[in-house]
């Protein structure tokens, strides 16, 4: 993670500071600002990457940065009833403000002097062009449509780039040093910046590790194919997980052999160009996002779109609310969704059946409505709905046993979401079996597998700093993947076995309670104390031997003497 390179976090700080004193001191702003500089950097480092692969392997590539650049508002607007000369003319008008893309590269600009060209030539073309990247009629254009570029001094744009460069550079011997993806080290940059954001924490809403991600990602295995969302995305986290893991599976299956685990014992790599264009276009269109901040949205499509997936599907979405439909649609669902919040009661989507206004139950009730049946869910809550007693509260836990096969309870302890949040959190793992309309006949769960994650691999105080090994991060890979309700009955918690299985009865005998504590066996050591006597003249000892030779009958008063009134009368 970022916080074990100090030279990497050094450099991040540097740039906060630069905003800061540049003038642009709302977090929420300069962490836009910085993402479009991040993204400007990152296209032209992926376009140049695409050409050389190109090159070695003789395929064709058309650059991004080929040919010339007719802004928006300058382009021809041709009508059936124009006259060739007309057309003409249009046309060629058109091509007086043509720029030539290959001015609009990072690589380029980054050289220009003085600091007031750079600052002009990256506001009126170089961020235009960003923004139409796609094409007018694409979902990151339309989203970046209100987006503007107002770093507001060329000197700060000029320090602002050489960081950048910097960064980029670290990055770069990182990877080639410690075998991490270089894509990965770029993710940890960006949560960083994310990290930063003033309301961080605040309406439940804070970034979720990447180390979790990868963990739940192990967990419902999601693959090409599938059709995978997360209702409240952010910046894209989840998404981003699920793609690194499918392009991973992929990439061993196709006989990559020098993958190397990372240092929370994951393997992954974010590189699809060995994929068949047919997989490519398939994987590009399993990823479905929504949030409702419109600014978190850019932050999601740029941060997907810099990992190399060219055209995210992440939209401006409130999906608790009456204007989203959609039901039964996604083969995977995970999700962190923001807690400790409350929706207007009139704005609820009727199709969910809970009374409660509670974003952290009902989001879980829509999740399980998204899913096909069959469809799986990965998703992060807090504790306290595992043990809740008001109605809602229970009324979902007897969805998730009933409608649902629950296949996992893991408890997260209290300092994952540190600095952002001390909230202790688990995660729910579930299969949907029933429809919300189909009468159960029989409920789908069985029996739910509980663990208790004592270590994430990292200090659970505010500095987050690795520790050594990986915590319980592939013991609950390893221990979910070999799970067995016939053995795996001994609740009580060691060192070696954190997991266990609770029948459904004894779930339902205890209204559906989720809690592990509530099933788990404590595990009672018994102590064997000295005789007081004993310890008694120990402490004599110690106390003589720090008076030295000294007539004991000398000593009138002091610890000793109490000691040795306290020897008398027990005798």
């Amino acid at each position: 993670m970022l916080q074990n390179n100090p030279e990497l976090k050094s450099q991040i700080d540097q740039l906060w500071d630069k905003f800061w004193s540049g003038g642009i001191s709302n977090p929420l702003t300069a962490i836009e600002q910085i993402t479009y500089l991040l993204f400007m950097k990152r296209v032209d480092e992926l376009d140049l990457k695409k050409q050389a692969d190109a090159e070695w392997t003789g395929e064709s590539y058309t650059s991004k940065f080929a040919g010339t650049w007719i802004p928006p508002e300058h382009r021809a607007k041709l009508n059936e009833n124009d006259s060739e000369d007309e057309k003409r003319r249009k046309l060629e008008e058109a091509e007086k403000h043509a720029i030539e893309k290959d001015e609009l590269r990072w690589n380029r600009f980054k050289f220009y002097s003085p600091a007031d060209r750079m600052l002009q030539h990256v506001q009126l073309k170089v961020f235009p062009f960003l923004k139409d990247l796609n094409g007018e009629e694409s979902n990151f254009s339309h989203h970046m449509k209100n987006a503007v570029f107002i770093i507001p001094k060329p000197t700060l744009l000029v320090e602002a780039v050489k960081t950048i460069d910097q960064i980029f550079a670290i990055m770069e011997r990182d990877s080639q040093e410690h075998g991490q993806a270089f894509q990965d080290i770029q993710g940890d940059v960006y949560e960083m910046l994310l990290s930063e954001i003033a309301s961080a924490g605040k309406n439940g809403q804070f970034r979720t590790p990447r180390h979790i991600i990868k963990l739940m990602a192990e967990l419902v295995q999601p693959q090409l194919g599938h059709k995978i969302a997360d209702p409240a995305c952010g910046s894209g986290g989840f998404l981003l997980g699920a793609y690194q893991y499918i392009v991973t599976q992929l990439a061993i299956r196709a006989g990559t052999t020098d993958l190397a685990p990372d240092e929370d014992g994951f393997t992954r790599t974010s590189v699809a160009a060995a994929l068949t264009e047919d997989a490519q276009t398939m994987l590009q269109n399993c990823l479905y996002g929504y949030d409702i901040d419109g600014t978190m949205v850019r932050l999601g499509l740029m941060n997907l779109m810099m990992h190399g997936i060219d055209e995210p599907h992440i939209d401006y979405q409130d999906t608790l609310s009456k204007s989203y439909d959609e039901a039964g649609e996604y083969d995977i669902v995970m999700a962190n969704p923001p807690f400790t919040g409350s929706i207007d009661k009139g704005d609820i989507n009727e199709n969910l059946t809970l009374s409660t206004t509670k974003t952290e139950l009902l989001f879980v009730e829509n999740i399980y409505r998204l899913l096909k049946k069959g469809g799986k869910a990965c998703v992060i809550v807090p504790q306290g709905v595992l043990f809740g007693s008001g109605k809602a509260f229970k009324d979902l836990r007897k969805l998730l046993v009933e409608r649902c096969e629950l296949k996992a309870v893991i408890t997260l302890p209290s300092g994952v979401f540190k600095p952002y949040a001390g909230v202790s959190t688990a995660i729910l793992l579930f299969t949907k079996v029933w429809g919300p309309k189909e009468k159960v006949t029989e409920p789908a769960t069985e029996q739910v597998w509980f663990y208790e994650m004592a270590s994430d691999g990292y200090s659970l105080d505010d500095k987050r700093t690795k520790q050594e090994g990986y915590g319980d991060l592939q013991d609950i890979v390893a221990k979910f993947q070999a799970r067995n309700p016939e053995t795996d009955t001994d609740r009580t918690i060691t060192d070696e076995s954190k997991c266990f299985f609770v029948p459904r009865a004894d779930i339902e005998a205890e209204g559906y309670d989720l809690s592990l504590s509530r099933y788990k066996e404590e595990v009672y050591k018994e102590e064997i104390y000295e005789a007081p006597e004993v310890i008694l003249e120990r402490l004599i000892q110690a106390e003589v031997g720090e008076i030295g030779d000294e007539d004991l009958a000398k000593v009138q008063s002091g610890m000793l003497r109490e000691l040795l009134e306290l020897k008398e009368m027990i005798g």
